[in-house]
This record gives C-alpha cells, sequence and structure tokens, in this order.
C-alpha cells in the first residue's frame, strides 16, 4: 500500500495537514476574547480579557470606569443618571453594554457560542 503512494501525494497530505494546524492555531488566538471599547461611535481602545485592569473612558458627562477581571467585563461606574449599563453587570461574550448619555459602549468579543445542537 505505502508503494503505490507518489510524492505528489504525499505534498498534497502535507499541505492539508498545515492547513488544519494554522486554522487550529487561529481558532486558539480567536478564543482568547477581546474587550472594544468605543467612544462617540469610534474605537476607543481594545484589550485583551487575559489582564486584570480597569480602563478609565472620559465621555461628555464624565468619566466611565470598564473593569476586566478574571476574563470578564463590565462598565463599574458610569456618570450616566439611570445607570443602566452598571446594573448590566458582566457582559456575556458577545455581548454589550452601552452607556448612551455619555456615549461610550463595551463589547465582549470573546467568542460565545454559534448554534446549539442537540
Amino acid at each position: 500500500m505505502w508503494h503505490d503512494i507518489r510524492p505528489g501525494d504525499w505534498l498534497l497530505a502535507g499541505a492539508g495537514l498545515a492547513l488544519i494546524a494554522g486554522l487550529w492555531l487561529r481558532q486558539i488566538d480567536s478564543l482568547e476574547g477581546r474587550v472594544v471599547i468605543r467612544l462617540d461611535g469610534k474605537v476607543f481602545q481594545e484589550a485583551s480579557l487575559r489582564l486584570n485592569r480597569i480602563i478609565e473612558v472620559a465621555g461628555p458627562l464624565g468619566v466611565s470606569r470598564i473593569e476586566i477581571r478574571a476574563g470578564r467585563v463590565r462598565v463599574a461606574a458610569d456618570p450616566s443618571p439611570r445607570q443602566l449599563c452598571v446594573r448590566q453587570g458582566w457582559i456575556p461574550p458577545g455581548g454589550a453594554a452601552v452607556c448612551l448619555p455619555n456615549r461610550v459602549s463595551v463589547e465582549n468579543a470573546a467568542a460565545g457560542y454559534d448554534t446549539l445542537n442537540y
């Protein structure tokens, strides 16, 4: 059986394995999780969910504090009168919090479930 395999077959098999390895590494990088913070609809900052930190964003009403801790993200404080984005709590993967009066939005760009099959 092995003597019937030609050099082009080995080349094709090697290219297929390299493609699979590259896609696998790309998928691992996308699972890291990113946070996209926008101010006035423009990207203010992108950050990793790996590092714990507090990011302060100065909007028209004052400073919004975004907390990243243990692979999660939330709006910890905001000067908006109704505090809706603060009350939302931890933002789930693929979710977002929008603080409209202060024109700040936070998107948890971590990969969530695309579909669920039973």
